[in-house]
């Protein structure tokens, strides 16, 4: 880990373990094509075929990170940035859409997916 204070250090990882908690109830609610991820994603106009795919790559990400806990802190980088990217690309398709309504929820994955980033980083 960088240079991060001690108090912001503690802080940084309660995040990135609210990242890891977070997407992996998401990547599970994408499986189940739950509700609200399917009534979300039409609205955005992403097609319920997509829901396994994104399921996915977001739960790839969320094991990268939580193994980064444990592990190698490379590894936890890298899937954090691949969240954050991840949820650059969520809040891009809510923004195209002008879905603003729920805008609040991948805004809140991208600040957790990027304080993961600082924590490895």
């Amino acid at each position: 880990m960088g240079a991060v204070s001690g108090g912001s250090a503690g802080a940084l990882l309660v995040a990135t373990v609210c990242c890891v908690l977070a997407n992996g109830f998401e990547v599970v609610a994408k499986l189940l094509r739950a509700e609200f991820v399917v009534r979300n994603s039409a609205e955005v106009g992403l097609a319920p075929r997509w829901l396994p795919w994104l399921a996915l790559l977001e739960g790839a990400g969320t094991v990268g990170v939580a193994a980064g806990l444990f592990g190698p802190a490379r590894l936890g980088l890298a899937a954090a940035v691949g969240l954050l990217l991840f949820f650059v690309g969520a809040v891009g398709a809510h923004v195209r859409a002008r879905v603003f309504h729920n805008l609040a929820f991948p805004l809140a994955f991208l600040l957790l997916a990027a304080a993961a980033v600082r924590y490895f980083s």
